[in-house]
């Protein structure tokens, strides 16, 4: 068996208003993510673990942010586009590890949503996606609650 390992990191500005898509769902929050399309960091983390593993380049490269029919897009359809592109290589998802980083709100109470929903949107089981989440103890631009970081590991598989 072969595996690879990706790894995906994004940094989102927040702003007052948006809605706070995360992990699939909307997150109940006085700010969101500012992006070109949804701008869930979740998604766009895991699309670039997924892509760095089977060295297909990254989510700017398939999914540009100047292109119109990308503008405002569910994240998830891109999640999706990327887990059919692996899989068209011969590529499976062994197991995702993400990391939010975000002053507030607290996300603990979401995450099984968050996780319920992506391991669906990837037809994985939910124990091999692990969501979880940190802040920045009032350091920098997150501390500040002026933006959002996220990270993931994946591994994946070919026979």
């Amino acid at each position: 068996m072969k595996l690879r390992i990706g790894q995906g990191y994004d940094v989102h500005r927040l702003e007052e208003g948006r809605t706070f898509w995360l992990g699939g769902i909307i997150v109940p929050h006085t700010h969101g993510a500012v992006g070109h399309s949804d701008a869930d960091i979740v998604c766009h983390v895991i699309c670039d673990a997924l892509l760095g593993a089977a060295n297909m380049r990254n989510i700017g490269y398939h999914f540009s942010d100047k292109d119109p029919k990308y503008k405002g897009v569910d994240s998830k359809i891109l999640v999706k586009r990327v887990l059919e592109m692996i899989r068209e290589a011969g590529w499976e998802v062994n197991n995702l590890d993400v990391t939010v980083i975000l002053q507030e709100p607290k996300l603990n109470p979401h995450i099984p949503a968050m996780k319920t929903c992506l391991a669906e949107v990837m037809n994985i089981p939910e124990e091999d996606l692990s969501i979880k989440a940190t802040t920045s103890e009032h350091i920098g631009f997150v501390g500040r609650g002026e933006g959002i970081a996220a990270q993931c590991v994946a591994l994946i598989c070919k026979e």
